[in-house]
């Protein structure tokens, strides 16, 4: 049993590497680096990391089949897109606990996929579920306009992401891991080249600034090579996604605790307000747990 759940330490490593990644990002995002700068850095780093993987092994497709890592490298593409947007308009601890609700689309899309009945514990997530984002939500704080933005964005990076995921656990047999996921990553830094123009250069030479954006960039690098790897070669999408949700709890705690140090307006927040953010994001976890736990 054991042996079986150790791909978990992947998922589990990565809801860290998330959190620490998106910190960076907020910090550089307030030193006035912009998403498309930041999602450039990214995905030259996924690229470098995930060509690793062709040691892995596999086989490609005919052509009729290149469109599948072309499909999925765009959806990576808006997802983190949403991802970086979403940390910009907002908090840390409002966006990744709302990024949990991705493994409840896995959970929907398996189903539509596999062709199997609604359980009834996807239901009883999806309320747990809707009641977290109401308490994250009403922790606006007179920033409304702010708040629904982010959540706006962080639902969709999570709709794009579960989408990544079960397209990755379906074509991964066909290719191998060791062929998709570097075709996937291949053609995200490809694309990423048409970012050059809006790449913001002369600030990328400032040390202060390139200090938060590629350690930034090289942890989001990171945390998808963990997450992608163990639903390419496990293709455990569901349990996966539930212990990546744990990044929802990390998130809420390391960003007031890094905005206590480095200064933010998450460490400004009132006592109740940290409170009802932390007890939203626990609903959030219980609602990937409940998912988890009913499917075995």
């Amino acid at each position: 049993m054991l042996c079986r759940m150790m791909h978990l330490l992947l998922p589990l490593s990565a809801s860290l590497l998330f959190i620490g990644g998106m910190i960076f990002t907020k910090r550089a995002s307030l030193a006035g680096i912009g998403p498309l700068t930041f999602l450039f850095v990214a995905n030259l780093c996924a690229a470098g990391v995930f060509s690793l993987l062709w040691l892995l092994g596999g086989e490609v497709p005919p052509v009729d089949r290149w469109w599948q890592p072309v499909l999925i490298a765009g959806l990576y593409l808006m997802g983190l897109s949403c991802t970086f947007l979403a940390i910009q308009k907002g908090d840390v601890s409002v966006a990744t606990p709302v990024f949990g609700i991705k493994v409840i689309f896995v959970a929907l899309l398996l189903t539509v996929v596999e062709a199997t009945p609604l359980r009834v514990s996807i239901w009883i997530a999806a309320c747990l579920a809707t009641l977290g984002i109401g308490l994250i939500q009403w922790t606006g704080e007179g920033k409304r306009h702010h708040l629904w933005l982010t959540l706006v964005f962080a639902l969709s990076a999570a709709g794009c992401f579960a989408t990544f995921d079960v397209l990755v656990q379906r074509w991964s047999p066909q290719w191998g891991p060791g062929r998709l996921l570097p075709a996937i990553y291949w053609t995200v830094g490809a694309a990423s080249l048409l970012l050059v123009p809006w790449v913001q250069w002369s600030d990328l030479r400032r040390v202060e600034i390139l200090r938060l954006v590629l350690p930034g960039a090289v942890l989001v690098a990171l945390q998808a090579f963990c997450i992608v790897l163990a639903v390419g070669m496990f293709g455990d999408a569901a349990r996966v996604n539930v212990v990546y949700a744990l990044r929802g709890l990390w998130g809420v705690g390391l960003a007031w605790l890094a905005a206590r140090i480095w200064g933010g307006s998450e460490a400004n927040l009132s006592r109740s307000t940290l409170f009802t953010r932390f007890l939203g994001a626990a609903v959030l976890t219980a609602a990937v747990v409940v998912v988890i736990v009913a499917g075995d």
